[in-house]
């Protein structure tokens, strides 16, 4: 039978770790660290094909091993801030992986090359940790070893990278780092010596990069002095020395192998200005075959931190490398800094690079003129960790907020030629000054956001987007908005503001052409409005996400003291409810807002230490607090006809004699029918109450009437985040989805029996694959309301159900979960 929970989608960034942290081996993936987990991602079909799990801590550099045929490699190594290397083998699945340990610090940079094209290839890995030492790994079979450590004293290597001297079998490695020197080293008698070193950058290097060009091979090297230098390597044959002439040479250095008995020359080839700012970055474009014999084109690509990629080749008459022959990419304007790292494709018509904030960028070669490049989709996320993520009423989007100060808008996107939609970031509606915490949607277009400051933050859809996303989603306008014309076009945030301003159609007038004298004024030089409307046909680049998918902000909602910590919404979308971080009972109250006056309609006041999580059952009943004082709280809705205001009062509790949870509690949610509802703690206990039937419940009784329904579900580990889905399964038991601390998604099934809880009632039905699951706490779980999945029209009786999750690993994933098979 098929596994009952498939991985849909998968959205994470690269690690902010400086360059390395991305590599595009010759089959067509892109590898890349994200949190703990090695991403490969395949730009052909748009989706991560998978996340290798194995290091305990950041991944930091990543590199597919190169063969020496240059074929399409089966291994990647990577190494993290958990002081150690794995080396994993990859045919489609995985393989296998070898962890290598040695180092006493963070490792940052790894290269390995295949030291013959034998089928046991037998492997040679330089890696570079902040513990001072490189050191020189093999690997034969299924174990490696630390062969060697080339020690650096107190000074730190940024980058390494491995090659073989030209005509032979002798590996040579260069170590760039910051003596602001490039360190070569040869393998002579099975030790590495340390043969030459190259002065001429003038700051930390910051990588270095070989390729071997018919009987030369080349050196790239850029550092923090804004350059990059071009060094070659090639044989001298032994001459009759020449006679002195006055002619200027560029000085060479020469040194000899002793086992081979050959002198080879390192002269500098040219050095490149061009860039601004640091390079962090520099990569020659892949050899590709020609004629039946491989061939390296003369072309290296710069990553810098003036935020722009540039790609450098010789000048065709004069053999000079110069940028105008160049093409530069990048951001210009935007609130980001520069690049980290950059790549080509194996074949150099696409090129990625990995900016400061972790995202990705990706240009495509145009195929009639080659000196065009433009933007392209490629995968996107959070860059910190994933507070909470919502479905939209109708389930068609879901959107995430995180503490990287986003809030992020991921939808289906359809093809006609693809039967499959994947799905894709296609708005950034916030972006944020603090740490965002909470969100709830308010309807369709519509939600609420809480952050590290005391005012909650009221966000409406501008038209722009709903255009765009109608025409991305395949959904027509007519069903998503019935009264477009008075929503504002999109949204800015002014030069000093910090709120999202709407912009409607008559600000965008368009500028008189300015002659000087009017654009030297200051003001003309930062224009207000940064927005420009944009028609999509499919979803954006970072740079437009970035300022061009802002929604406009329409009320902020003051009344709490500390920084708010959760908030929900009812299901008529009529009322709000949201609590900020207590530590104290007149700050953990719970306030009331109405979504249209926007006033505050009442303080709840029951708890005494933070409300973790609110949630309103889902016919509008009742209000469900829980919080760190290890209790909960259920408020029920009293309608007072004559002055028909919604006053909720307290009418279950528990306190210290009755409660069960011993820790904090983390989350909760209600069944469909609004009987029941669950609580899961720290204390690693899951439980479902009830019953909440309002006929069964008398004024004044409430108290006793609930208690726990079920027996305590031990989760094996600290509870952070519970759903129960809208949608039960064919035999008609709750699907209860679990998330634990570990990063672990269980999903249970559960069914009152009979009077009293038995244990038989709950099934546990699957535990989500640990490499599909997070890699660390699960933060938040939300199911979609509906059967089905979204995108894909089949809402009637469908088997499927999607599960949204988010974790402090930053990645949102959306899971594909079988109700039959469960």
């Amino acid at each position: 039978m098929a596994a009952p929970v498939s991985l849909c989608h998968i959205a994470c960034c690269a690690n902010r770790a400086g360059g390395g942290a991305v590599a595009w081996g010759r089959g067509g993936l892109l590898a890349f660290g994200s949190c703990h987990d090695v991403i490969l991602y395949d730009p052909a079909v748009r989706r991560a094909v998978a996340a290798l799990r194995g290091h305990a801590g950041r991944v930091n550099c990543v590199r597919w091993v190169r063969r020496r045929d240059r074929a399409s490699e089966t291994e990647l190594i990577s190494g993290g801030s958990d002081k150690q290397l794995i080396l994993w083998e990859w045919k489609d699945t995985l393989v296998k992986s070898i962890p290598l340990k040695g180092h006493t610090e963070s490792v940052f940079a790894v290269d390995a090359v295949c030291q013959s094209d034998e089928p046991d290839l037998n492997l040679l890995i330089a890696s570079a940790a902040s513990d001072s030492t490189v050191r020189i790994w093999s690997q034969h079979g299924s174990e490696a070893k630390c062969i060697e450590i080339l020690q650096f004293g107190n000074g730190f290597v940024m980058d390494v990278c491995l090659s073989f001297l030209p005509g032979s079998d002798v590996p040579i490695l260069a170590c760039g780092g910051d003596d602001c020197k490039i360190s070569l080293f040869i393998q002579q008698n099975g030790q590495f010596q340390k043969t030459l070193i190259l002065p001429g950058h003038e700051d930390w290097i910051r990588g270095v990069e070989w390729a071997v060009c018919g009987e030369d091979l080349y050196l790239a090297s850029c550092a923090q002095d804004c350059l990059i230098r071009i060094w070659k390597v090639c044989t001298k044959l032994k001459q009759i020395p020449e006679a002195e002439d006055d002619s200027i040479k560029l000085k060479e250095n020469v040194f000899t192998v002793t086992d081979a008995d050959i002198s080879y020359a390192v002269s500098l080839e040219s050095v490149l200005a061009g860039h601004e700012n640091w390079v962090y970055a520099v990569h020659w474009q892949p050899a590709f075959s020609k004629d039946g014999s491989m061939q390296q084109p003369m072309r290296i690509l710069s990553a810098s931190m003036d935020k722009t990629v540039i790609i450098w080749e010789p000048d065709k008459e004069s053999g000079v490398w110069i940028e105008q022959a160049s093409v530069r990419v990048g951001e210009v304007g935007g609130n980001t800094l520069g690049f980290f790292d950059c790549q080509f494709s194996p074949d150099g018509s696409m090129i990625i690079a990995h900016a400061f904030h972790g995202a990705l960028h990706f240009w495509k070669q145009a195929t009639v003129n080659k000196k065009e490049w433009s933007p392209e989709v490629v995968i996107s996320g959070h860059f910190n960790s994933v507070e909470d993520v919502k479905w939209d009423p109708e389930g068609e989007f879901i959107i995430s907020v995180g503490s990287d100060q986003t809030t992020r808008l991921f939808a289906p996107w359809k093809r006609k030629e693809e039967t499959e939609p994947t799905w894709h970031e296609i708005a950034r509606p916030q972006v944020h000054g603090y740490d965002l915490r909470c969100l709830a949607m308010i309807g369709r277009f519509e939600f609420v956001s809480g952050a590290d400051e005391k005012v909650l933050r009221v966000f409406r859809a501008p038209k722009n987007f709903i255009e765009n996303f109608s025409n991305i989603t395949g959904i027509p306008m007519e069903k998503l908005c019935s009264h477009s014309s008075d929503l504002p076009e999109g949204a800015t945030v002014p030069a000093l503001g910090l709120s999202n301003k709407a912009i409607f159609e008559g600000d965008m007038a368009v500028q008189p052409d300015e002659d000087e004298e009017s654009y030297n004024a200051i003001s003309n030089q930062y224009p207000e409005i940064y927005f420009q409307p944009l028609i999509l046909t499919e979803p954006p680049p970072e740079d437009h996400l970035l300022q061009n998918t802002l929604w406009p902000e329409i009320q902020k909602l003051y009344g709490h003291g500390y920084e708010i910590f959760c908030v929900a919404c009812n299901n008529s979308n009529t009322l709000i409810a949201s609590a900020c971080k207590a530590s104290k009972k007149e700050h953990a109250a719970i306030i009331l807002w109405s979504t249209t006056s926007w006033k505050k309609l009442q303080s709840l006041s029951f708890h005494n230490l933070t409300v973790t999580q609110l949630a309103f059952s889902p016919n509008d009943s009742f209000l469900l607090a829980v919080s760190r004082d290890r209790n909960w709280s259920l408020w029920r809705k009293q309608d007072s006809s004559e002055s028909g205001k919604i006053v909720f009062t307290c009418c279950a509790y528990t306190d210290k004699n009755t409660a069960v949870h011993s820790r904090i509690i983390w989350s909760c949610d209600w069944t469909p029918d609004s009987k029941y509802f669950i609580t899961g703690s720290r204390d690693k206990k899951a439980i479902i109450w009830g019953q909440c039937d309002l006929s069964v419940i008398t004024e004044g009784n409430e108290l006793d009437s609930i208690k726990p329904c079920s027996t305590v579900l031990d989760a094996g580990d600290s509870v952070t985040a519970v759903g129960i889905s809208r949608v039960l399964t064919p035999d008609g038991r709750y699907i209860v989805a679990v998330g634990l601390e570990k990063g672990t998604i269980i999903l249970h099934t559960w069914k009152q029996s009979g009077k009293e809880p038995a244990l038989a009632d709950w099934t546990t039905s699957f535990e989500i694959d640990n490499s599909q699951s997070h890699a660390l706490a699960v933060k938040r779980l939300c199911w979609r309301h509906h059967a089905g999945r979204a995108g894909h029209n089949d809402e009637n009786n469908s088997k499927w159900l999607q599960l949204a999750s988010c974790g402090a690993d930053h990645c949102v994933k959306i899971f594909n979960v079988n109700r039959f098979a469960l």
